[in-house]
C-alpha cells in the first residue's frame, strides 16, 4: 500500500500553505509561502526529468547487466542536477527582486521574499539533488524504500519541525521554510547513504535471477 500513495512531498509543501494561514499576518505569510512553493516546483519540474531518466537508465543498465554503466549514469545525473541546482541559485540570488514583482507589486510582500530568498535557495539545492537520489532507488526496484523516506523525513521530521520553527519560535514562515529544509536535507541524507552502500554486483546477480525466473 505505501507504494501507491500520492506523492508524500507535494502534500507536504501544501500543508505548508494550512499552516501560514494560521499565523498572525495570514494573507502576507500565505502569499510568501505560496510564492517560494511554486519556485520550488518551477525549479523541480527540471530537475524531475533527470529523475525520471536516471531511473530508466539504471533500471535498464542492471537488466543488461551493464553495472559500469549504471553507475556511470548516476554519477553524470547527479553532476549535472547539481549544476543546475547551483544555476537556480545564481538567478534567485541576483534576481530575486525582479522573480517576486511578477507575481505581486506589494512592497512588503517583495521585502519579505527578499528574507526568504537565501532559505529558498537552500531548499531549491536539495531538492534538485533528491530527485535523482530518488530515481537511482526506484531505478533498483526499491520504491519502498523512497516512499518510507519521504514519509518519515517530510512528516515525521519536517512537518513538526516546521511547527515549532513557526508558532513556537515564532520565526513564522521562515520556521515553516526551516522545517522543510530539514524534511529535504534528510531525505537526501538517507538516499545518499542508500547509493553509497549499494552493492551493485549483488543487486545485478538479483535482478539476473529474477529475470531467469521470469522465463523459467
Amino acid at each position: 500500500m505505501i507504494r501507491k500513495i500520492p506523492s508524500f512531498e507535494y502534500l507536504s509543501f501544501e500543508i505548508l500553505v494550512l499552516f501560514a494561514g494560521l499565523m498572525p499576518d495570514s494573507q502576507l505569510s500565505t502569499s510568501i509561502i505560496v510564492m517560494c512553493q511554486n519556485t520550488e516546483a518551477i525549479s523541480y519540474m527540471i530537475t524531475y526529468g533527470f529523475a525520471a531518466v536516471i531511473s530508466t537508465r539504471v533500471s535498464n543498465e542492471l537488466g543488461a547487466r551493464n553495472i559500469a554503466n549504471a553507475r556511470k549514469a548516476l554519477t553524470v545525473s547527479l553532476a549535472l542536477s547539481l549544476m543546475l541546482g547551483v544555476v537556480f541559485l545564481l538567478l534567485l540570488g541576483l534576481g530575486h527582486d525582479l522573480w517576486v514583482r511578477l507575481f505581486t507589486t506589494s512592497e512588503a510582500v517583495v521585502s519579505a521574499f527578499a528574507s526568504m530568498t537565501p532559505l529558498l535557495i537552500g531548499s531549491v539545492v536539495l531538492d534538485s539533488t533528491q530527485g535523482v537520489l530518488c530515481g537511482v532507488t526506484r531505478g533498483c526496484g526499491w520504491q519502498h524504500l523512497a516512499a518510507w523516506t519521504n514519509l518519515v523525513a517530510f512528516y515525521v521530521i519536517g512537518l513538526p519541525l516546521a511547527i515549532l520553527f513557526g508558532f513556537t519560535l515564532a520565526f513564522q514562515t521562515k520556521g515553516l521554510w526551516m522545517g522543510q529544509i530539514c524534511s529535504l536535507l534528510c531525505q537526501n541524507c538517507v538516499l545518499f547513504f542508500i547509493t553509497l552502500r549499494t552493492n551493485w554486483q549483488e543487486l545485478d546477480l538479483t535482478m539476473f535471477n529474477k529475470d531467469n525466473d521470469f522465463v523459467c
